[in-house]
């Protein structure tokens, strides 16, 4: 049920009735029309933007427009009042009973109430982690890895058709040195004493790739010269950081559908596709950079390229396809990429990206409308870094020196459902501090427990209606027949008017590709909860369980299940497992 969507379909319905009459243009476009909450709730229930944008192609003042709209909206069912305010917006109250009707309509659906076919099951792929397999995912990886999967269910859950995506770097000079790296391990378990120099990776973690290395190969790999055993050490070191890379998403509660490898597509020739259809469209040429910014003109070396011209579809310079040395760049490795997306269907493809990836959104833009002549859709989120901290203070971490906080220590720290709430409490592209010891604190500012805590709150007052009323019957389908005309407190209606604007805003977040509305939109749910509930300590008529009024009292326990309908919900898309009591 969502009443917005309604509103605007009479809304709708009202616009073609006057385009009939002649009172407004037929061609009027009515895609921007809005109808949404008023920044001050004292204005209404709802407002809408549709005199102010018809004004212009009607050639009408937006006053007079609204005029005519408040007429025809005032006689609608659901609309108690319509009024103009400024220079033309319109407020509307809703009937009360329409309130009642939120409330029904939950107990009915449960965890599906806000629940859309928006997406009308459009297929879309969302890449994300995709770390070089060069290691353990590290906390700054827990970022991409957790606003990628959420906003893949969010995406579910709105009706799209999605596929989450890994796409493996395992070609290029990072894997090499990750081989190198293995090697020096395998002779280390053969039980010489090794240096690791510098540009090579020293952590631990490679030692058990290098016993395996030695089980496999006994000493075979010893006589072999670098360009033999480079291979099956790259190979086996790429494989077992992936095992390990998928336990520890595991853990972290994401289980992605497609692993595609860079190498694969590489060797399968689809980087030379690429080349040759961008070649074939008038998209290459043979040219010479300008230095980079920063650079000294002895420092650089022109010389000729085959540059993709970026600069024809939106980019800042056109880019290189090719090194010095003859071997794809990055760039021309991941125009394969999606290239493959598209022709697998995806014409809506999703890339979760690091901050400090923020200046290749630009030619990945570029290089996808050029490859797909236009027809796929790619959006690209960057994620801040998140600071680790531990009671204000930064912890450190270097990958390199081995010395890092792993995103499996990090699950074991706080658990998996602390850390995927917590992440999506800043927007993507905001700043994170993520405090070991704040998140465990049981206070109204750790967001992830003061929403988990308006759900076992609920439950609590279950356990206490069910002590106050022997074998009272507990169940959906005897709240559902609960008088819920009871229900007609103004505080409660306001709880209830947000409970009603789920709807809406899980399909805002699913088309801005913004998860953390939801979080956010949990947060206020939970704290208006918790407001009603400190008013019924001093207004008796607002406790939930009213001893001597039975009825009454079954009618609070219909939204108090409408409540923790919502937050599980909501929790069910960031995959939180919603509690029943905390301790």
């Amino acid at each position: 049920m969502n009443i917005f969507k309604e509103i605007r379909n009479e809304l709708e319905n009202i616009l073609d009735q006057l385009k009939a009459d002649g009172a407004l243009p037929a061609d009027a476009a009515t895609d921007r029309i809005t109808i949404e909450p008023p920044r001050d709730a004292s204005h209404g229930d709802m407002a809408t933007n549709a005199a102010m944008l018809l004004a212009k192609p009607a050639k009408m003042k937006p006053r007079d427009i609204a005029e005519m709209l408040v007429t025809k909206l005032q006689d609608l069912p659901l609309v108690s009042s319509a009024e103009i305010a400024g220079p033309g917006f319109i407020n509307l109250r809703l009937d009360h009973s329409i309130w009642q009707k939120v409330v029904a309509a939950i107990l009915e659906k449960g965890s599906d109430f806000a629940r859309s076919d928006m997406g009308k099951s459009e297929k879309v792929n969302v890449e994300y982690v995709s770390a070089n397999p060069t290691g353990p995912l590290h906390i700054g990886h827990a970022r991409g890895a957790v606003f990628g999967d959420i906003l893949a269910e969010l995406l579910l859950f709105a009706g799209y058709d999605v596929t989450k995506e890994y796409y493996v770097n395992d070609a290029g000079a990072q894997v090499d040195v990750l081989g190198r790296s293995s090697y020096l391990r395998y002779k280390e378990a053969h039980g010489e004493t090794i240096e690791i120099p510098e540009g090579l990776y020293p952590g631990d973690y490679l030692k058990a790739v290098g016993q395996a290395l030695k089980d496999e190969h006994g000493e075979a790999l010893m006589s072999m010269d670098e360009s033999e055993w480079l291979p099956i050490c790259r190979s086996t070191a790429v494989s077992m950081m992936m095992d390990g890379v998928k336990e520890d998403l595991k853990e972290l509660g994401i289980n992605q559908d497609v692993f595609t490898s860079e190498r694969a597509l590489v060797d399968a020739n689809r980087v030379q596709d690429v080349y040759d259809s961008l070649d074939a469209n008038g998209y290459l040429y043979t040219g010479v950079l300008e230095p980079p910014k920063g650079k000294k003109p002895d420092d650089w070396e022109p010389r000729p390229q085959t540059l993709f011209k970026a600069t024809d579809h939106g980019d800042d310079v056109d880019r290189p396809l090719k090194k010095s040395d003859g071997s794809w760049t990055y760039f021309a490795n991941d125009i394969a990429n999606h290239l493959d997306k598209y022709q697998r269907g995806f014409t809506q493809q999703i890339d979760i990206f690091g901050a400090d990836h923020g200046g290749y959104v630009k030619r990945m833009l570029a290089a996808t409308s050029a490859v797909t002549e236009g027809k796929a859709e790619l959006d690209i989120k960057l994620c801040q870094l998140v600071k680790l901290m531990d009671k204000g203070e930064p912890i450190k971490m270097s990958k390199r020196a081995g010395t890092f906080v792993t995103l499996r220590d990090l699950v074991d720290e706080v658990g998996k459902d602390v850390v995927r709430f917590f992440l999506l409490t800043r927007k993507n592209d905001a700043p994170l501090d993520f405090d070991l010891s704040a998140v465990k604190e049981q206070s109204r500012d750790n967001p992830v427990w003061y929403v988990q805590y308006a759900h076992a709150r609920c439950c609590s007052v279950f356990r206490q209606a069910a002590e106050a009323f022997n074998g009272i019957d507990l169940s959906k389908e005897a709240l559902s027949k609960a008088d819920l005309t009871l229900l007609n407190d103004p505080a409660i209606e306001e709880v209830v008017k947000l409970l009603a604007s789920m709807p809406r805003l899980i399909e805002a977040a699913a088309e801005a590709h913004e998860p953390h509305r939801v979080a956010f939109y949990m947060m206020d749910v939970a704290a208006a909860f918790h407001g009603l509930w400190a008013k019924g300590k001093e207004n008796t008529h607002l406790r939930f369980v009213a001893p001597d009024n039975r009825e009454q009292t079954m009618a609070n326990l219909a939204l108090l299940e409408a409540v923790r309908s919502t937050i599980a919900a909501g929790l069910d898309i960031f995959g939180v497992e919603p509690v029943r009591e905390l301790h």
